[in-house]
């Protein structure tokens, strides 16, 4: 038979349990309110103040730039003007400029670059930009000399005349070189621009 001082002492032990369960149970409640009410703040600071698009942020300007496309003979390359969005680096801006290209003339001049075309990569090796496109380039092409050339002086004029430092284009195709477009001009090397397929002006005409 347990005497006083035993019951008093487990009395003792069952009231500390007791209070170690209820401090036990309040630590897990209040941790449990206190990440309610973090995730709760969290929502409402990126609703009040959205996350930044990294990618957007790196979208410094809009530009007026001159690209070129065909005239009707493709004889000529013609210029038109257009807004791109760009930043410092040279291949960013050789690839948003290139992007303009495979869009498309806005004027209803003739187009350089066959409906269907995506540029995979883009760098910039020194004074050279190297452009890699994709296989529809070859593939959709319609070929013959004067449409290869169009296409080839339209990117490199185009490059060229609008990123600063950059002086030649190189053609690649999924990021390999390739003999030619479509067998009729070498695009082995990288291109100079080419002023004198600028269509004359009409004082030039005159």
């Amino acid at each position: 038979m347990a005497t006083k001082r035993q019951r008093r002492f487990e009395e003792l032990q069952d009231k500390k349990k007791k209070k170690s369960t209820r401090v036990f149970y309040f630590s897990l409640i209040m941790g449990g309110i206190a990440v309610l009410l973090i995730i709760f703040f969290v929502m409402i600071f990126n609703m009040i103040f959205p996350p930044v698009d990294v990618d957007a942020a790196k979208k410094k300007e809009k530009r007026l730039v001159t690209v070129y496309f065909s005239d009707a003979q493709e004889r000529f390359l013609k210029p038109e003007k257009r807004y791109v969005f760009v930043t410092d680096e040279a291949a960013h801006q050789v690839k948003e400029i290139t992007k303009t290209l495979l869009d498309g003339s806005k004027t209803k001049l003739v187009n350089t670059f066959p409906a269907g075309v995506s540029v995979k990569d883009v760098k910039v090796d020194e004074e050279t930009a190297l452009i890699s496109f994709s296989k529809n380039l070859t593939r959709l092409h319609p070929g013959g000399s004067t449409a290869e050339m169009a296409t080839i002086y339209s990117l490199t004029n185009s490059v060229t005349e609008n990123v600063a430092g950059v002086k030649k284009v190189k053609i690649l195709i999924e990021g390999k070189e390739l003999s030619s477009i479509k067998g009729h001009i070498s695009t082995k090397k990288a291109f100079d621009p080419d002023r004198e397929l600028f269509a004359p002006s009409k004082e030039e005409k005159s």
